[in-house]
């Protein structure tokens, strides 16, 4: 099931205008209740200075020694509010007077009276009230509500309550018109957000449209194509990260055309010299025993050749996929150094080379012993192939800390800077031509200085070209020895 909404922009959207909708309505709810209770306790304060007053006009009229009831009706016809019901009960709770709203014949005819059955509704609120306390309540009619206040009124020895009943109808209109606008307003205005934020999410993410438009074209026959690059921080970034693995996987395509390109080519030579030479035999009815015995030989050393190249490119394969299992056993690292530097000095007599073996020092790890003495073995191999006649190939150890050193150096030419940086990659030779002709321990195929850094990582350590120069240059072996190897 596909959530909703599917888009970015439309949640983008969404979410824009709920996080504005909720303080919107908090903040119209709130302003709601402070101006409500603003109109209450100035109706409160309204109906009390009406009733201080009212109260201050019979305490005037009672010094004119009329009676308390004279007073108080005197008072009640002469003191008159607009819109505010006064009322005086006795002790009982007994309606003494009660006067009309409004001043003027104007203001009367426009005031909001209660009706009798209002006025009953509000007596009868009241009574079942503490007369002899202060009260301030809201009475809601059936078509208006009323604030009223009350307070005790002692008059001579008599003690009377004294009322006031406030309609709030204006009140209410205010309210009413206010829930109006905020019924109207709040709606406008989060439409009005979500449009624009959908505009604001439309722009912010055509960058991304555009770069996913970009990489939708890209293929594994333009990958020289790359993503644009803007739209802000966050998507340039995003952008370059893209771009980088674009990159890491274009070179990874081109190392990998020119493997199979490279490793065709390797593999098309033995073959071709082994079908080459097997016609070249085969054409003649009858030769001789020493003419088969030198064809036989020619096709022997074409097909140990390939054999090298089969077995180097399945051990990269196995060790690239992970299927290659690393014995891991304990062993001494002086004993391979020592036993390469033996199985290579045949080899290194044919060519006139000497080998030296120098500064041999103890050095126990745990590793696959035949993979390591094929390590040391391309690297003794690779310098006596380019050692010249009477040059030395030295092999020298050094132990600090947690790891060991074994530095394989030789007498050559050295090697060119530009070739510097590709020696390790697969099916690389600095001289082809003379690589493929000469016979040596390992294959021949550029393929040694790969296989030597596969091993050394698979180990934990590593392979480097420390010095390359007209007269030397030396490989540094790092691994790490101990338990922990």
């Amino acid at each position: 099931m596909r959530p909703w909404p599917s888009t970015l922009r439309a949640r983008l959207t969404l979410w824009y205008t709920v996080l504005l909708a909720v303080p919107l309505i908090a903040f119209a709810a709130a302003s709601y209740v402070v101006v409500e209770r603003t109109l209450e306790r100035r109706t409160d304060v309204f109906i009390d200075d009406a009733l201080t007053a009212f109260a201050r006009e019979l305490f005037a009229e009672r010094r004119a020694s009329m009676s308390v009831v004279q007073a108080m009706q005197t008072a009640v016809t002469e003191v008159k509010f607009r819109d505010l019901n006064i009322a005086i009960l006795d002790s009982a709770g007994r309606l003494v007077v009660m006067n009309a709203t409004g001043g003027t014949s104007e203001e009367l005819s426009t005031s909001r009276r209660p009706s009798a059955s209002v006025e009953q509704q509000l007596l009868v609120v009241v009574r079942q009230r503490d007369l002899a306390e202060p009260q301030a309540l809201t009475v809601h009619g059936t078509t208006d509500a009323y604030r009223i206040l009350s307070r005790p009124l002692p008059v001579d020895d008599q003690r009377f309550t004294l009322t006031g009943a406030y309609s709030l109808a204006d009140i209410e209109d205010v309210l009413s018109r206010l829930r109006d606008l905020f019924l109207v307003a709040i709606p406008g205005l989060l439409l009005v957000s979500a449009l624009g934020g959908s505009a604001l999410a439309r722009r912010s993410l055509a960058p991304v449209a555009a770069m996913s438009a970009q990489a939708a074209v890209i293929s594994a026959s333009n990958m020289h194509e790359r993503l644009p690059v803007g739209g802000g921080d966050e998507l340039v970034g995003l952008a370059r990260v893209v771009n980088g693995l674009l990159d890491r996987l274009e070179d990874s395509f081109d190392q990998q055309r020119r493997f199979v390109t490279d490793a065709s080519h390797e593999l098309r030579t033995p073959t071709a010299v082994v079908r080459t030479e097997a016609d070249v035999t085969l054409s003649r009815n009858h030769r001789s025993e020493a003419e088969y015995r030198e064809s036989v030989m020619v096709i022997r050393d074409a097909a140990q050749r390939l054999t090298r190249i089969v077995d180097d490119l399945f051990l990269l394969s196995r060790a690239d996929s992970g299927h290659l299992v690393m014995r891991r056993e304990p062993l001494y690292l002086e004993e391979l150094v020592q036993e390469a530097a033996r199985a290579v000095r045949s080899v290194a007599s044919e060519r006139g080379v000497d080998i030296a073996l120098n500064d041999v020092v103890e050095a126990p790890l745990i590793g696959d012993a035949d993979l390591l003495g094929r390590l040391l073995l391309n690297l003794l191999d690779n310098a006596i192939k380019h050692s010249p006649r009477g040059g030395t190939v030295d092999l020298a150890m050094r132990l600090y800390g947690t790891h060991c050193e074994v530095r394989v150096g030789d007498t050559g030419p050295g090697i060119p800077p530009e070739a510097a940086a590709r020696i390790f990659e697969r099916f690389y030779r600095i001289d082809s031509a003379r690589s493929r002709t000469e016979t040596s321990v390992t294959s021949g195929a550029g393929l040694g200085l790969a296989i030597t850094r596969r091993i050394a990582e698979m180990h934990h350590g590593s392979v480097e070209l420390a010095l390359s120069r007209p007269g030397r240059t030396e490989f540094v072996v790092t691994l790490p020895v101990g338990a922990s190897g």
